[in-house]
């Protein structure tokens, strides 16, 4: 797959894994309210088994995400983050804008996510409560990413 790139205004995404700086990405996921403690390993492992979008500022790491998908059918998004200094400025949108956009990710019957506080955020994007919630199931380890 070629990697994807997009700029505006001095802010580039891109899909390219060698530019991520996972110092960045772990020491903000660890600290996190959906990871807390994670390991460097696992953010490391994360990263590497999925289609990942770093956000820059020159060569500065300020954002992350990433998709775990089959490209056809379905795709998780999960660890979105614009760093607290780089907020306020739209780079959630732009981000989210190139992961939606993204030529490979197209056509995908479903999309999921899980958050706390972005709902406004993702609603801009088509996102939308589940409906039929009793049909979903899922397995849950509130403290899996505290363990090796």
């Amino acid at each position: 797959m070629t990697h994807q790139r997009w700029e505006r205004d001095g802010f580039t995404v891109s899909t390219d894994p060698a530019l991520l700086d996972l110092g960045v990405v772990h020491g903000f996921l660890t600290t996190s309210y959906w990871s807390p403690g994670i390991s460097r390993e696992k953010v490391e492992r994360a990263a590497a088994h999925s289609l990942v979008f770093g956000l820059y500022e020159g060569g500065t790491q300020v954002g992350y995400a990433r998709v775990v998908t089959d490209f056809t059918a379905v795709a998780y998004l999960g660890d979105v983050f614009v760093r607290e200094e780089w907020r306020g400025r739209g780079l959630s949108k732009f981000l989210m804008g190139c992961i939606v956009a993204h030529p490979e990710l197209q056509g995908l019957r479903r999309w999921i996510l899980l958050t706390r506080d972005a709902h406004g955020l993702y609603r801009q994007f088509g996102f939308t409560d589940i409906g039929n919630p009793e049909r979903w199931m899922h397995r849950w380890d509130p403290d899996a990413s505290r363990r090796p």
